[in-house]
């Protein structure tokens, strides 16, 4: 009897080790099988393999930094009692009768604290409008650059003769300066690339528009001294947030000043660089100088964005840049569409310069607000040069 039960005993044991054993394994197995479908699903920057064969497939891209004639800014733009579609597909349609297929299109965070929902209904509305117009858009989520105070609302007047006399930062100073705020930037950075993920009408996401921009006479009294510094420790959280929503899409953040060899590049620069999966970069020189920047770049090995370029009188035009594009195949997205309430047709310097009317050549913009062209012979280059490297 004390034999059996001694026997069971053993019997019993044996079975919890296996089971315990087994469990452990399972576990185990779990465990490497979640790692690794973690692994599949975690973002990481584009190889220079990756990058490139996303590239191939884009047609040359060709087009604007787009806000509506009839928005200031970012938040007139897209707020509910303001956003203009019928305005909007009426500029698109413009747009794509010489060629262009891109707009560049800024955000904001105030937008989404606001009303997210209704932000991507309009952001969908804007998207399904841009796809009629075979146009695709590179989302901009944050912008140094301007007045470092945006409120919600009714938006002021343009101050008359003044380039973008009313455009706003995001994060405003106010969210910059505060910790407490980031959680939520985050929740606006991850919820809006993680809603649009997979949308094909969308081209990229370019995280932060010239980060380090201290806005010159406009604003620069008023910015405080370690703005960089907090833009800089955040741009890389900006970049963390985005993958980890797992776009299908770029992310980019474009250089846009000084120095970028590499043994003289500053550190936001090549954070900027570094986290980019397509390069991007701005140029309002003349086209020796852009050829400059092109050279600086190629070290990378990545597709090359020009987000912002073509101002008049510092010698950047169409007619010198999109030929040298062209044959370099760099994406080339130019400052404004449609005179406005921007007012970029006039130029920087008219924050410290006087004008009371109209430059004699306009700064920026392609179209009057009536939808003729500001110079015809512009527009027939653009229309022609793109229809030449874009045939079907």
């Amino acid at each position: 009897m004390k034999k059996t039960k001694l026997y069971l005993a053993f019997m019993l044991v044996g079975m919890l080790l296996l089971s315990c054993n087994r469990a452990k394994t399972n576990s185990e197995e779990n465990d490497k099988k979640n790692q690794a479908e973690q692994s599949v699903d975690k973002r990481e920057i584009w190889t220079k393999e990756q990058a490139n064969s996303w590239y191939a497939k884009q047609p040359w891209l060709v087009g604007s930094n787009y806000n509506p004639s009839t928005a200031i800014n970012q938040l007139e733009m897209w707020q509910k009692e303001t956003f203009d579609p019928k305005r909007i597909d009426q500029e698109l349609g413009w747009a794509e009768q010489i060629g262009m297929n891109t707009m560049r299109v800024y955000l904001h965070d105030l937008l989404h604290k606001q009303d997210a929902v209704g932000l991507y209904k309009r952001m969908d509305t804007f998207l399904e409008i841009a796809d009629k117009h075979h146009i695709k858009i590179l989302f901009v989520l944050f912008d140094s650059c301007w007045d470092p105070f945006p409120e919600l609302g009714k938006q002021r007047a343009p101050k008359p003769f003044v380039h973008n006399s009313g455009w706003v930062q995001s994060p405003g100073q106010k969210a910059l300066s505060d910790a407490k705020e980031y959680p939520r930037l985050e929740k606006y950075v991850k919820e809006t690339v993680a809603h649009f993920k997979d949308d094909q009408r969308i081209l990229g996401w370019d995280v932060w528009n010239e980060p380090d921009n201290m806005t010159g006479p406009s604003y620069e009294k008023v910015e405080i001294a370690n703005k960089v510094d907090l833009v800089y420790n955040l741009l890389g959280k900006v970049f963390e947030w985005a993958r980890e929503s797992n776009p299908s899409q770029p992310l980019t953040s474009g250089v846009w000043a000084g120095d970028w060899t590499e043994a003289n590049l500053k550190p936001i620069f090549k954070l900027q660089l570094d986290q980019s999966d397509v390069i991007s970069f701005h140029c309002y020189d003349k086209p020796k100088d852009f050829v400059k920047r092109i050279n600086e770049l190629k070290r990378y090995g990545k597709p090359m964005l020009c987000t912002e370029y073509m101002a008049r009188p510092n010698g950047s035009t169409f007619e010198g840049f999109l030929p040298i594009a062209k044959e370099n195949k760099i994406a080339m997205i130019n400052w404004g569409l449609v005179d406005g309430k921007s007012q970029t047709k006039f130029p920087w310097d008219s924050w410290t310069k006087k004008y009371t009317s109209a430059p004699p050549v306009w700064f920026h913009e392609v179209f009057n607000t009536d939808g003729t062209p500001y110079k015809k012979s512009e527009t027939d280059f653009i229309k022609k040069i793109t229809s030449e490297a874009n045939k079907k």
